[in-house]
C-alpha cells in the first residue's frame, strides 16, 4: 500500500501535537525536524514525488533552523561572558569615588555630595532635600552654570539640627532660564563604592550605602 506525502507528514506532525499537548515543556528539535523530512521520503507517492524545489526549500529550512539554534546557544553564552565581564569590570570601582546619575545619597561624617547638570545657564535654582518617608529636611538654592553644578548638604536641617549619619537622603533641582523653562538635565551623587551586587542581570555597585547601576557612572574622581 502507497502512503502519500501528505498522509505521512500529518500524521507526523498529529503525533507532535498530541506530543507537545501532553508535554508543555515539549519543543521541536533539530532531530525531530529532520525525522519528518526523513519520513517523508520513505512514504511519498512514487507517482507524485515531492518536487526537487520544494525538497530543496524543505532542506533550506532544516538548515536556517539549526543554525538559528546554534545562533540562540551562542548568544546565550556570549550574554554570560559579557554579564560576567562587567562584573569584573565593576569590580575595579571598590574603593574609588565615583559620580553616579541617581538622587538618593546616605549621610556620612554629616554631609551628602550632591550634583546636577544643567543644559544651559539657569537664573532661578531651588534645591529641597527629602528624607526616606518623603518629608522635606531642607531646602536652598544653588548654583545655575551651564553644565556640572555640586551642592554638598551639611546634614542639618531647616531649622539648624544636625540629622544622624547612615539615613538615606533624597535631592529634588529646579532649574529654570529666564524665560521659566526647565534646563535640568540630571541630579548626581558623588561617594565611595564599597561593594558590589550581582544578584541582577545588571551588576550595581554600592555608593555611600546606597545601590546604584554600573551603568549610571559617569566619573572616577579618585
Amino acid at each position: 500500500m502507497t502512503v502519500s506525502a501528505t498522509s505521512s507528514v500529518s500524521t507526523a506532525t498529529t503525533t507532535t501535537s498530541s506530543s507537545s499537548s501532553s508535554s508543555s515543556a515539549s519543543s521541536l528539535t533539530s532531530s525531530d525536524f529532520l525525522s519528518l523530512l526523513v519520513s517523508e521520503l520513505q512514504n511519498q507517492d512514487p507517482l507524485n514525488a515531492t518536487s526537487t524545489t520544494d525538497f530543496i526549500n524543505q532542506l533550506t529550512s532544516y538548515a536556517n533552523f539549526t543554525s538559528q539554534q546554534s545562533i540562540n546557544s551562542n548568544l546565550t553564552s556570549l550574554a554570560s561572558s559579557f554579564s560576567s565581564l562587567v562584573t569584573l569590570n565593576s569590580v575595579n570601582y571598590i574603593g574609588h569615588t565615583v559620580e553616579a546619575k541617581t538622587d538618593t545619597a546616605s549621610l556620612s561624617n554629616g554631609s551628602a555630595t550632591f550634583g546636577y547638570s544643567l543644559s544651559s545657564a539657569a537664573s532661578n535654582v531651588s534645591i529641597s532635600v527629602k528624607e526616606s518617608s518623603g518629608n522635606t529636611v531642607w531646602t536652598g538654592t544653588g548654583t545655575g552654570n551651564s553644565g556640572s553644578n555640586s551642592f554638598t548638604w551639611d546634614g542639618k536641617d531647616s531649622s539648624g539640627n544636625q540629622l544622624s549619619d547612615g539615613g538615606q537622603y533624597t535631592i529634588s533641582v529646579n532649574a529654570t532660564d529666564s524665560a521659566g523653562n526647565s534646563v535640568l538635565n540630571y541630579t548626581t551623587v558623588t561617594g565611595t563604592v564599597t561593594g558590589i551586587d550581582t544578584s541582577t542581570s545588571t551588576p550595581s555597585l554600592t555608593v555611600g550605602g546606597v545601590s546604584v547601576s554600573a551603568a549610571n557612572i559617569i566619573g572616577v574622581t579618585s
